[in-house]
């Protein structure tokens, strides 16, 4: 297969999932279904407990619909000390190992690792200072150093971080300060596109800067006249995705044909997984249509993307 192939996959976030049960989302079921009916051949597992967690049913639900897992997900706080969310006896390390023991079991490779927000996500009340102080930025750094070095001692596993709205890492200078303070063998970067756009950062120029730390993309876009507003009403990450900030490709920003293209001249294959916000879904029938249409432009933005394809293929 081509060295610069991105390998196109879906995510349950794109069918309006962001918990693990939840009336108002589309059955799990109904997600590998269309996942698959939509042309798709590699998922993520979303939220823990959302897809089934015991391996071998698992691999017989994705085995019969010729899907394959390309990562699992799991959010930490690093910054808040080694006490409270330390890998040792800490309270994130039982959620990170099953995930982590899932996702390897399914033959995935990666762990995309996202930090907490700093406010609440429906009161929007601050829960702490939105700004980290240098203590809090070495917890944080180190606290993804040691994850990335379990993660692959353990699980087989390469950690990629993504930047998230409403955390203490969403600009671009936060993201940059983060990649430069982990090691580049611990630690990748997970590319979301839409969060970074959202935190007013370049994708594009953050492949040309940090060619070697790109690990993974997340590709979904922000409409730009609803972040504006957004801003302007300081809006809460779930308010903005009510609001409709994500828009589905080639809609808004960033140019997706151009962040591929980046990252097909890194001379690598790459995950780009689509992850088009919209919890909660008006109507279930939704999703489907739009994943189809993003997958075929996706497709369109260079010939060497694939759908398919195990990176190492």
């Amino acid at each position: 297969m081509e060295e610069n192939t991105v390998i196109i996959g879906t995510a349950p976030d794109s069918w309006g999932v962001w918990f693990p049960d939840d009336p108002l989302q589309t059955p799990w079921q109904r997600f590998l279904d269309e996942a698959a009916g939509a042309g798709y051949s590699w998922i993520e597992l979303g939220p823990y407990g959302y897809l089934p967690t015991d391996p071998v049913r698992l691999a017989d639900e994705l085995a019969q619909r010729s899907l394959k897992l390309s990562a699992g997900t799991v959010f930490t706080a690093f910054h808040r000390g080694g006490r409270h969310w330390g890998m040792n006896g800490g309270t994130a390390e039982e959620p990170i190992r099953k995930v982590a023991e899932l996702a390897a079991a399914l033959g995935g490779e990666h762990l995309v690792v996202i930090p907490a927000m700093w406010r609440d996500d429906v009161s929007g009340e601050a829960l702490e200072n939105p700004e980290l102080s240098a203590e809090q930025w070495n917890d944080l750094l180190s606290g993804h150093d040691r994850l990335g070095r379990i993660l692959g001692e353990e699980y087989g596993l390469q950690q990629q971080f993504h930047s998230h709205a409403d955390s203490h890492v969403c600009s671009q200078p936060d993201i940059e300060r983060f990649l430069q303070g982990t090691d580049p063998s611990l630690v990748s970067l997970c590319l979301d596109t839409g969060h970074a756009e959202y935190g007013g950062a370049d994708s594009v120029e953050l492949i040309s800067r940090y060619p070697d730390r790109i690990g993974y993309l997340h590709l979904k876009q922000i409409d730009p006249e609803i972040l504006a507003n957004v801003r302007q009403q300081n809006l809460t990450w779930a308010a903005a995705n009510l609001a409709g900030v994500m828009t589905e490709p080639p809609r808004g920003l960033p140019d997706l044909s151009r962040v591929i293209a980046a990252a097909e001249n890194l001379g690598r294959p790459l995950f780009g997984i689509v992850e088009q916000d919209m919890y909660p879904v008006a109507d279930f029938g939704i999703p489907l249509p739009i994943a189809r249409r993003t997958r075929d432009y996706l497709l369109s933005c260079s010939s060497p993307t694939r759908i398919s394809s195990r990176p190492d293929a």
